[in-house]
């Protein structure tokens, strides 16, 4: 992250510690990180409506715990590491509540995308979004997030509390996978 960015959010930060400049701080991080979060979450559930539930429950968090967040990390970090959590505990609770199995829930997945306007099997980016639906879900956020978000693997490791050799490794699998899928059709 160019230290530009860091410094914005050290303001940003500054200014929601004050009462006074609470709100319009939140209302400029806001503005500052909900499009990347919200193809961050777009990416591993899909549906625009779900996106968005998620989200609103991201920034939620967010707001209950900004004062407290010790600054160990960058702030995009923690935010990442909020919306992922929350975009694995939704999915979780989608799993259970629909009992279905995990090639079951991926194949759901694949059939929201399907289901989705303008969409063309033939076209590349659609067979690209079937195969990165088709993976497990740990393969599947850390390929978004090295794929589409070209977030560095130290960053990532902050994000999925994993090591950067557990992520070489997990995103290695998930092109493999995503090669094979494209190439099968």
């Amino acid at each position: 992250m160019p230290i530009e960015a860091q410094q914005d959010d050290q303001q940003l930060l500054i200014a929601f510690r004050d009462e006074a400049t609470r709100e319009k701080a939140f209302t400029l991080l806001i503005k500052k990180y909900q499009e990347r979060l919200y193809w961050h979450i777009r990416r591993m559930v899909t549906e625009h409506e779900d996106t968005n539930d998620i989200l609103q429950n991201v920034f939620i968090k967010v707001w209950k715990n900004l004062l407290i967040f010790r600054e160990e990390s960058n702030l995009y970090t923690w935010l990442y590491r909020i919306a992922t959590n929350e975009t694995l505990t939704w999915i979780d609770q989608q799993k259970k509540r629909t009992a279905f199995s995990l090639s079951d829930h991926e194949s759901a997945l694949a059939d929201k995308l399907v289901a989705q306007k303008g969409f063309d099997p033939n076209k590349l980016e659609w067979r690209l979004q079937q195969a990165i639906q088709a993976l497990p879900d740990k393969q599947r956020i850390v390929f978004n997030l090295r794929y589409y978000d070209e977030m560095p693997y130290e960053e990532m490791a902050k994000v999925l509390d994993t090591s950067v050799g557990a992520l070489k490794a997990s995103y290695h699998h998930a092109v493999k996978k995503v090669e094979a899928f494209i190439k099968n059709d």
